[in-house]
């Protein structure tokens, strides 16, 4: 499967928003990876040198099926053909200047190997993605473990939100947030996501 652009979803969890200091926003805060950052199971998440504090954050992926141009929630999940586990990798101290001083952060998000994702699977293959379990381990120590149910915005609002400003493609990955619990990865580490019924990925950390 070729995927496009990774349109991902910040602060769509309120405890991950309270652990960052953040206000729940009113609509889904909206940025991008390129496809470029994409790794999969086995992959190596380098870390290049200066970069300082970089996070893991566990996320479902949903991934277009169908072309979505201004759909309505009832239409939403019609457009989305498979699921699977996303680990939105973030260069935290650069996220964290950049905000400050008012400028993008894509920075932050984008860099090589920031985007692991699991192999995709049918849709079908879960009844419900509103009861999913998310975690993520670093070296055996569980630090994340939430639940879907726990998304501010669903699934079908978010696809909404999406194609009424820019049209999804076939192949094209959205990052729905994560729960709380983020903290630093560091070379050596083993980073292991988890989606109950989704699957999951496992990525050692290096330096470069």
């Amino acid at each position: 499967m070729n995927h496009g652009k990774i349109v991902c979803i910040g602060q769509n969890y309120r405890e991950h928003i309270k652990e960052l200091r953040g206000e729940e926003p009113k609509e889904p805060v909206i940025f991008l990876k390129p496809a470029s950052a994409l790794i999969g199971n086995g992959d190596r998440i380098v870390i290049p040198p200066g970069i300082g504090r970089v996070d893991h954050e566990v996320e479902l992926a949903l991934i277009v099926g169908r072309k979505a141009t201004r759909v309505s929630k009832g239409e939403a999940m019609a457009h989305i053909s498979h699921i699977a586990v996303f680990n939105d990798v973030t260069a935290r101290d650069i996220q964290s200047s950049y905000r400050k001083a008012g400028l993008p952060w894509s920075l932050s998000k984008g860099m090589d190997t920031f985007a692991p994702m699991s192999r995709p699977v049918p849709i079908s293959s879960v009844k419900d993605l509103r009861s999913l379990r998310l975690k993520l381990t670093t070296n055996d120590e569980v630090k994340q473990d939430g639940r879907t149910d726990m998304m501010i915005f669903p699934p079908e609002v978010l696809i909404e939100f999406i194609s009424r400003y820019m049209t999804l493609e076939p192949g094209d990955i959205i990052a729905t947030g994560t729960p709380s619990g983020v903290s630093p990865i560091r070379p050596g580490d083993v980073i292991e996501a988890t989606i109950d019924g989704v699957g999951k990925i496992i990525n050692p950390v290096v330096g470069e």
